[in-house]
């Protein structure tokens, strides 16, 4: 569309008194504007200050050319909404800078601007600042940084700052005024200096802040003074704003501000003369509300959503799925137009309005000022606007259950009353359970001693308690509840997203039943629910450098610390993810295996860098030298369950003798051992966020007594010279997990020579019978549900695997289905054998899950396990493992010429 100057020019002048004053006065700019040059006109707006007595004049100077000149580019259609809106922001920026460095000077000249921050929140934080807005500044000061006399305390000087500032911005005269300033968002702004220090600041977000101080700080940016500062305090609270579990409190505490809100309003509920264009049902506050609110929920996690402006925030969560893509596009071009006409209505007389006249002629004149015909075309316009706002936001907070209208709690039975329902419910004992409810609530557990968790408990109680009756197992599930809120400090975000997801109530009660070690796991980090609410929790797991990629994405400020803990979280949650759908049946066992492995290997990849590139800031790195990692046993194999460990030796490239370049040089020797050293804590040391593996590093050269790290000559001497049987069958399932590809090469090289060199064949069946015989005597199988150690289990096939491969130099790869494939091929094994492992190991992954300690479980997870195993029911199962297991001891006789005794 080509921008109409001229029109924009006469509506101005015939419509809004305040822009034809403003163009009387500028007559150069007026000139410019009339030429269609608006990017010229912008630049003279902003110099028009220049030359003026005092920073408060340039000031006021320069905002009435620039409001006049984005007024006129805006209604010619030549600048769209957000450069109108971003430079309206850029200059409040400007002008709040401006003032702190003039105040500070005023009593300390030549001084540096240090220590004095301002923060812009709200619109402004956003580069959203409408036409006639004020601002709303949160002003901070470091009494360590701020310039002052020396006889000046810190406080008082922070104070004569804030109110210089105040009165540079603040002052009307004939050239108008710079901008209205709001502190009131500062911290106890009723009773609290007009300047809060900075670690009074950080005390009030970390252990008093209210609910809506939250939702402000969303689109929180320093703006002015000493911005690094500024950057740094935004970055200490991040953890205030961005809760890292779903907090679906949000949705609750918007829902009772938009009931006050819409209370209220004294003027019409639809468009109309009077109505509020802001604060009206369907008005601009309403799109702010839902994008917000989203983001206060979901934000925590995905730091994509922490988006500042509107639009851009309503984008982001479309893109993350959490909303639609029409909603999306709908709310954005409603909110456009809505902040257009809030313009408008400013222009008019630079008010900070933003109701529609009452009276029918200034209404008209609002209407053509915006290129309307007259006040009816534009009320009509609003009416499909605000309804599609208002709708869709109504929508929101009713399916949360919080009907704007009507926000009072629905109370849960207690007494005779609960005991009763608990009755119909089908409990054992609804007396005694009742009794024990009632003590959960009267403060026996410390996660419901708050007036906020007994709350949002009885929002819940009634279909959790439903839920729980319905549970395969319920005592099991409520006697595992009661102990999840024991260990919890705090359950109000779980009581909220169950409330706000009430279909977790029946997969929480199955998890509490069936699995104990997602119980336990929920016992320990609740939040562990929260990503089962999106589909993709179903999901496999990605590739490893995709997953690699996801768990590095964080903030650009993390460092070391923050990224172990981000790990630590983002693992916990696929682990459970990966329970959840094993025992909910979406997927094959063997596929969780693999899941797991793959999360196992991406962790590894992850910590492993970053503990390198922590390790280099002290020692510097060796030149032409890496380290490697290679996995062993299930992790190399790629097959893990939710109880294995993570079977790792280390190695380095290049140099043995070489040293490092860092501050504090070290030999290579030494350099890695410590490096080593290094990650395997990364990788088991419980943080903030708790525990990741075990991690077992004793099949290293010379096991428990030899270095964590050696060099690859040295590893390759010591298989080839010095290295048991057992430890080239360990060698046959072991993978390069980490280091660069020619390192990995050559290592793999070593790896495919060493199992492949002669062997004397009669040493190697007795080496590998004797190994196989120690084990059972010294770790016995604990009865026929033990696939792993039990004769014709597991441990059997892979000592038949491995001692073929060792014997035939053939099926030489890690993964045991591949090799057991290859090995049958050859002729060397039954065919039957792969498919006994795979019937062996899907139990063996399940079990470590419904079964983990080995007894025969339930009678629910007993068909949970059956349903795993492919097997109709649990008469089924037994029968298809005892099979599995004669199918492993007639190939264990085949191969060995040597009967297995099975206990049946």
């Amino acid at each position: 569309m080509t921008a109409d100057w001229t029109g924009a020019l006469d509506r101005a002048r015939a419509n809004a008194p305040f822009l034809a004053q403003g163009l009387d006065r500028l007559p150069a700019l007026e000139e410019l504007l009339a030429a269609g040059d608006g990017e010229a006109a912008l630049a003279w707006a902003k110099e028009a200050g220049h030359g003026a007595a005092n920073v408060g004049s340039a000031l006021r100077r320069e905002k009435l050319a620039l409001a006049v000149a984005l007024a006129i580019g805006d209604l010619a259609g030549a600048f769209p909404l957000l450069a109108v809106t971003g430079e309206l922001s850029d200059f409040a920026d400007r002008a709040l800078d401006a003032a702190i460095a003039d105040a500070i000077r005023a009593r300390v000249p030549d001084a540096e601007p240090a220590g004095f921050i301002a923060l812009a929140l709200g619109k402004h934080g956003a580069r959203e600042l409408n036409y006639s807005s004020d601002i709303d500044p949160i002003l901070l000061y470091d009494p360590a940084l701020l310039p002052r006399r020396e006889r000046d305390e810190p406080g008082e000087a922070a104070q004569r700052v804030a109110r210089t500032l105040m009165q540079t911005m603040s002052h009307v005269d004939a050239e108008g005024y710079v901008f209205r300033v709001d502190l009131r968002l500062r911290p106890a702004s009723e009773v609290s200096p007009l300047a809060i220090p900075v670690e009074a600041a950080l005390t009030h977000y970390e252990s008093s802040a209210l609910a809506w101080e939250r939702a402000a700080f969303i689109r929180a940016r320093a703006c002015a003074g000493d911005l690094a500062a500024g950057e740094a305090f935004l970055a200490a609270i991040r953890p205030f704003v961005w809760r890292k579990s779903l907090d679906f409190g949000a949705i609750t505490e918007i829902g009772r501000l938009t009931h006050r809100i819409r209370a209220s309003q004294a003027g019409p509920t639809r468009p109309g003369p009077g109505f509020d264009v802001k604060k009206g049902r369907g008005g601009i506050r309403e799109v702010e509300f839902y994008a917000q609110t989203h983001q206060l929920i979901h934000g925590g996690r995905n730091p994509a959503l922490r988006q500042r402006r509107t639009r851009a925030s309503l984008d982001a969560l479309a893109e993350a799925g959490i909303i639609g893509a029409d909603d999306a596009r709908v709310l954005g071009e409603s909110y456009d137009r809505l902040r257009q006409v809030e313009h408008r209505l400013q222009m008019v007389a630079d008010q900070q309005t933003h109701r529609l006249p009452l009276d029918p002629e200034a209404l008209d004149a609002v209407a053509r000022l915006d290129g309307l015909e007259s006040g009816a075309a534009l009320l009509a316009e609003l009416d499909t606007v605000t309804e599609a706002v208002g709708s869709r936001y109504d929508r929101l907070i009713a399916e949360h259950g919080h009907d704007p209208g009507t926000l009072s709690p629905v109370a849960a039975p207690q007494g005779e009353a609960l005991a009763g329902e608990l009755g119909k419910l089908g409990f054992a004992d609804p007396d005694a359970l009742s009794a024990r409810i009632e003590a959960w609530r009267s403060g026996k557990l410390r996660a419901l001693r708050s007036e906020a968790a007994r709350a949002a408990f009885e929002a819940i109680q009634v279909p959790l308690l439903t839920a729980l009756a319905s549970a395969p197992e319920p005592e099991r599930a409520l006697l595992r509840w009661e102990q999840l809120l024991t260990n919890l400090p705090s359950a109000v975000n779980l009581f909220r997203l169950l409330e706000a997801r009430p279909g977790l109530l029946e997969l929480l009660a199955r998890i509490l039943s069936l699995a104990p070690p997602l119980a336990d796991a929920l016992a320990r980090r609740a939040d562990l629910l929260d990503p089962l609410i999106d589909a993709s929790a179903f999901d496999l797991p990605p590739d490893v450098p995709t997953l690699a990629a996801e768990l590095i994405r964080g903030e650009a400020d993390d460092d070391y610390e923050r990224l172990l803990n981000r790990v630590r979280r983002k693992v916990g949650e696929l682990r459970f993810a990966l329970g959840v759908q094993l025992i909910e049946g979406v997927r094959d066992p063997l596929e969780i295996g693999m899941g797991l492995n793959r999360v196992a290997e991406a962790a590894l990849v992850v910590l492993t860098d970053a503990t390198g590139d922590e390790f280099a800031r002290t020692h510097g790195r060796i030149p032409g030298s890496n380290l490697l990692a290679m996995g062993y046993g299930r992790l190399g194999g790629g097959m893990l369950t939710h109880a294995s460990d993570l079977d790792l030796v280390f190695l380095f490239s290049g140099d043995h003798g070489a040293e490092s370049d860092g501050r504090r040089p070290l030999g290579a020797t030494l350099y890695y051992n410590r490096l080593a050293q290094r990650v395997s804590a990364a990788l088991s040391v419980p943080t903030a966020e708790g525990a990741l593996y075990e991690v077992d590093t004793r099949l290293r050269p010379s096991g428990a007594q030899g270095p964590l790290a050696v060099s690859l000559d040295s590893f390759a001497r010591y298989q080839r010279e010095s290295a048991w049987t057992w430890e080239h069958m360990a060698l046959a399932r072991a993978r390069v997990l980490f280091g660069p590809d020619a390192e990995r090469r050559e290592l793999e090289a070593i790896v495919h020579a060493v199992l492949t060199m002669p062997r004397d064949q009669v040493k190697l069946r007795a080496d590998v019978l004797h190994m196989r015989g120690e084990m059972a005597r010294h770790k016995p199988g604990k009865g026929p549900l033990d696939v792993k150690l039990a004769r014709g289990g597991l441990v059997d096939v892979e000592f038949i695997t491995h001692y073929l491969q060792l014997r035939e130099g053939k099926g030489l790869t890690p993964y045991m289905p591949d090799a057991l494939a290859q090995l049958a091929a050859a002729g060397l094994v039954s065919a039957a054998l792969r498919p006994a492992h795979a019937m062996l190991t899907r139990f063996l992954i399940a079990a470590r899950l419904l079964a983990p300690d080995g007894d025969e479980p339930p009678p629910a997870a007993r068909a949970v396990l059956a349903k795993a195993c492919q097997c109709g029911d649990w008469g089924n199962l037994i029968e298809a493992i005892d099979h599995a297991r004669q199918t492993v001891a007639a190939c264990w006789e085949q191969t060995f010429e040597e009967k297995l005794e099975l206990n049946r």
